[in-house]
C-alpha cells in the first residue's frame, strides 16, 4: 500500500536531523497558528499565494532563497564544526549522515537559494525597467515559481522521512545508480531537481519572450538597462542548458527505476558520458547564476556614482560574449579523466579566454566609479567588496584552468576555496546588493544603513577568513569531503575556517536584525517619492511599492538611463507639456494554478521516491485536471478604469513634487 515507505524511515537512532526537523516543524506550526488566529489567511491566499503579478513572485522567489540560505548555512557550519573537531576523532557526525550535509548543501545553495534569488530579482526588476505592465505570461510565472518551492519542499522533506543523496551536490555514477546507493537519498535529489528545473525553465522562457517582445515605446535593444540585458543572457542560458540537465536525470532516473544502464559501465554504458552531459549543463550554470549579478552590480554602481555606465555597448558585448562561451569550457571540470592533451589544452585556452569580457566589466566599473559623486550606501559596499573578491576568484580559476596546475590541485580544497570565492563573492553578494537596492521599491520602505554596512563587514570578514584557509589546506594536499583526517599541519586552518564561518554567522544574525528593526521602524522610513536613490532607470518612475499595473500611461524611451533623461528634461523645461491620456487597463485574475500544480508535483515527486504507485497515478490525474481546467477556464480579466488609474498616478505625482506624467502623451 505504502511501497518502501515504513516506519523504519524515520531516523529514529540520529538525533541531530530529528532535533532539526522537531524545531522547524514547531516554527511552521507557530507560524500558521498566528497566521490563523490573526486572520491573514484571506489575504495571503488572495494577494500572495494565487497572485500572479511580477512583483510578488519576484518578492517570493527572493524570500524563498533567503529561507534557503538559512537552511543551507545550518549545514555549512556543521561541516565546518565537524572538521574543527574531528582530528584524530569521529567529531559529532557519523559519516552516513555527514555525507548527506554536505550532498545537501550543495544542491540547496546552487538550485535552492543562489537561482530563486537571481530568478526573483529578474521577475521584480525587468519588466519595470522594461516600462511593461507584466511578463509575458503571468500564470506561468507563477506555476514557475511553486514547482520551485516544490522541489525545495521535497528536498527538506528527506531531512525526516528517509535520507538525502551521498553523492555530493552532482550525483556522478556509478555512486548514484543503485548497486551503490540503493536507498532513496538519489531519488529525492532526482525528483526534487527534476521538479525545480521544469519551474526554472518556465521562468526562462518567460524572461526571454518578455525582454523581446515586450518593451516600452522607443526601448530600443541597445536603450536596455544592463540588467535587462544580463537577465536575457541567463534566460538564454537557461532555456538553452536546462533540457540537458533534464535529459541527464531522466537517464539516470530510468537506470534507477527500470534498468536502462545509460551511466552503468560494465553493461555497456559509460559513466563519461553522464560527466559531459552534467557539466555541459553545469558550467553554463555558473553564468545563470552570476550574469544576473553583474547587471546588479551595474545598476548599483551607476545609480550610487551619480554617472551613466562606462562603456555601456563594451558591457553589452561582454556579457553575450559570456553567454556564448559558457558553452565551451565544461570539460575543465574534469582535465583529470584521460580526455587527452589536445582536448584539455583546448578547453584550458578556452577557459583563459572566458576571463577577458569578465575583466572588461570590472574595468567598466571602475571607470564608472572614476571620478563619480560616489555614496557609499550598503548596496554599493557590497559591490565594491564584489570586486576585490572576485578578482581573486577569477585568478585562481585561470590558475585552474591550467591543466597541469589542475592534476595536482583538482578535488582539493582548493577548488573548493574556488568555487565558494566566485558563488559567494559574486552571485551572493550581488544578490545582497539588489537585496538592499530595490527593496524600497518592493516595500516602500528603505533598510537599516547602518545594520546593512555592519552585516556586509561581518560577511566580508567572515568570507577571508573561512575560505583563503581553504586555499593553503588544498596546497597542503587536503581533499574535498574529509569527514575526519590526522594531518597536524591541516587542524589550524580548519579551526581558522571555523571561525570564519561564525564572523558569517554574525552577518546572517544582523541582516535578520536590520530587516527587523526596519520593518518596526517603517514609519519614518517610508519612500513616499517612489525614487529613493535618484535612481536612473524606469522602475524609479513609479510609486513605491508599484501599483498592480506598474504603469498607468506606458512610458515612451528617448535615450539610455531612460528616467534620468525624463528627470533632466523636465528640470531643463523640455518636458511636453501635453496632458497624458489615461486608458482602461487590463490586468490578469489571480489564479491558483500555480499552487495546486505543485502540490500535485509533490505527491509525485514524494510517491515515486518511496514506490507509491497508486498515489502516482492520483497525483498525475490530480496535475492533468489542473491544467485542463485552467485551459478553460472562462474569466475575464480585471479592468482598472482609466479614472482610478489617472488617481493612482496623480498621487504618484504629487509625492514627487510634479505636475504632471513622466511617460508623456499616449
Amino acid at each position: 500500500m505504502l511501497g518502501k515507505l515504513s516506519w523504519q524511515a524515520i531516523p529514529l537512532d540520529q538525533p541531530i536531523p530529528l532535533v532539526a526537523a522537531a524545531i522547524v516543524g514547531l516554527a511552521l506550526a507557530g507560524a500558521l497558528i498566528w497566521v490563523t488566529v490573526k486572520g491573514y489567511v484571506p489575504y495571503l491566499w488572495r494577494e500572495w499565494i494565487t497572485s500572479v503579478d511580477h512583483k510578488r513572485i519576484g518578492v517570493m522567489y527572493c524570500l524563498l532563497a533567503l529561507v534557503m540560505l538559512l537552511r543551507g548555512f545550518i549545514d555549512a557550519l556543521m561541516m565546518r564544526s565537524q572538521q574543527a573537531l574531528a582530528f584524530h576523532a569521529p567529531g559529532f557526525l557519523p559519516p552516513v549522515h555527514y555525507d548527506q550535509i554536505f550532498s545537501a548543501h550543495g544542491t540547496i545553495m546552487i538550485l535552492f537559494m543562489a537561482m530563486p534569488f537571481m530568478i526573483g530579482l529578474m521577475n521584480f526588476a525587468v519588466p519595470l525597467q522594461l516600462g511593461v505592465r507584466d511578463v509575458a505570461f503571468p500564470t506561468l510565472n507563477s506555476v514557475s515559481f511553486w514547482l520551485t518551492a516544490a522541489g525545495a519542499l521535497l528536498l527538506n522533506i528527506s531531512l525526516v522521512v528517509g535520507e538525502f543523496a551521498r553523492t555530493g551536490w552532482l550525483p556522478y555514477p556509478p555512486l548514484s545508480e543503485l548497486r551503490y546507493s540503493p536507498g532513496v537519498g538519489v531519488d529525492y535529489y532526482l525528483w526534487a531537481v527534476q521538479i525545480s528545473g521544469v519551474g526554472t525553465l518556465m521562468a526562462g522562457i518567460n524572461m526571454v519572450t518578455t525582454i523581446l517582445k515586450m518593451r516600452a515605446r522607443g526601448m530600443s535593444y541597445m536603450r536596455m538597462p544592463i540588467f535587462c540585458w544580463t537577465s536575457l543572457a541567463s534566460s538564454l542560458l537557461i532555456v538553452a542548458a536546462f533540457p540537458i540537465l533534464t535529459a541527464t536525470l531522466a537517464m539516470l532516473t530510468l537506470d534507477r527505476y527500470l534498468g536502462f544502464h545509460f551511466f552503468t559501465n560494465e553493461a555497456g554504458g559509460n559513466p563519461m558520458m553522464f560527466m559531459n552531459l552534467i557539466w555541459a549543463w553545469g558550467h553554463p550554470e555558473v553564468y545563470i547564476l552570476i550574469l544576473p549579478a553583474f547587471g546588479v552590480f551595474s545598476e548599483v554602481i551607476a545609480t550610487f556614482s551619480g554617472k551613466p555606465l562606462f562603456g555601456y555597448r563594451s558591457m553589452v558585448a561582454a556579457t553575450m560574449a559570456i553567454c556564448i562561451l559558457s558553452f565551451l569550457v565544461w570539460l575543465h571540470h574534469f582535465f583529470t579523466m584521460g580526455a587527452g592533451g589536445d582536448v584539455n589544452g583546448f578547453f584550458g585556452v578556452m577557459t583563459m579566454i572566458i576571463a577577458v569580457p569578465t575583466g572588461v566589466k570590472i574595468f567598466n566599473w571602475l571607470f564608472t566609479l572614476y571620478g563619480g559623486r560616489v555614496r557609499f550606501t550598503a548596496s554599493l559596499l557590497w559591490a565594491l567588496g564584489f570586486m576585490v573578491t572576485f578578482v581573486i576568484g577569477g585568478m585562481t580559476g585561470v590558475l585552474l584552468a591550467v591543466p597541469p596546475a589542475d592534476f595536482l590541485l583538482h578535488n582539493s580544497l582548493f577548488l573548493v576555496a574556488h568555487f565558494h570565492n566566485v558563488i559567494i563573492g559574486g552571485v551572493l553578494f550581488g544578490a545582497f546588493a539588489g537585496y538592499g537596492y530595490w527593496f524600497p521599491k518592493a516595500f516602500g520602505f528603505t533598510l537599516d544603513e547602518g545594520l546593512g554596512k555592519a552585516a556586509f563587514a561581518f560577511w566580508f570578514t567572515g568570507f577571508y577568513v573561512a575560505f583563503m584557509p581553504l586555499y593553503v589546506l588544498g596546497l597542503l594536499g587536503m581533499t574535498r569531503r574529509l569527514q575526519h583526517y590526522d594531518n597536524p599541519e591541516w587542524r589550524v586552518w580548519l579551526l581558522m575556517a571555523g571561525v570564519g564561518a561564525l564572523l558569517i554567522l554574525c552577518g546572517i544574525g544582523l541582516q535578520v536584525a536590520q530587516l527587523a528593526v526596519s520593518i518596526r521602524t517603517r514609519d519614518r522610513r517610508r519612500d513616499v517619492t517612489g525614487d529613493p536613490w535618484d535612481g536612473r532607470t524606469l522602475e524609479w518612475s513609479t510609486a513605491s511599492p508599484p501599483p498592480s499595473f506598474n504603469f498607468a500611461v506606458l512610458p515612451q524611451v528617448r535615450g539610455e538611463d531612460a528616467y534620468w533623461a525624463m528627470k533632466r528634461a523636465r528640470r531643463a523645461g523640455e518636458a511636453s507639456a501635453e496632458a497624458p491620456r489615461y486608458e482602461p487597463i487590463e490586468a490578469p485574475r489571480n489564479n491558483p494554478t500555480g499552487f495546486v500544480a505543485a502540490f500535485f508535483a509533490v505527491v509525485i515527486g514524494f510517491s515515486m521516491i518511496w514506490h507509491i504507485w497508486w498515489l502516482v497515478l492520483l497525483g498525475l490525474a490530480g496535475f492533468y485536471a489542473t491544467f485542463v481546467v485552467f485551459a478553460w477556464r472562462d474569466v475575464e480579466d480585471t479592468e482598472i478604469s482609466a479614472a482610478e488609474a489617472a488617481r493612482i498616478d496623480a498621487a504618484n505625482l504629487a509625492a514627487r513634487g510634479e505636475v504632471r506624467s513622466l511617460a508623456g502623451p499616449a
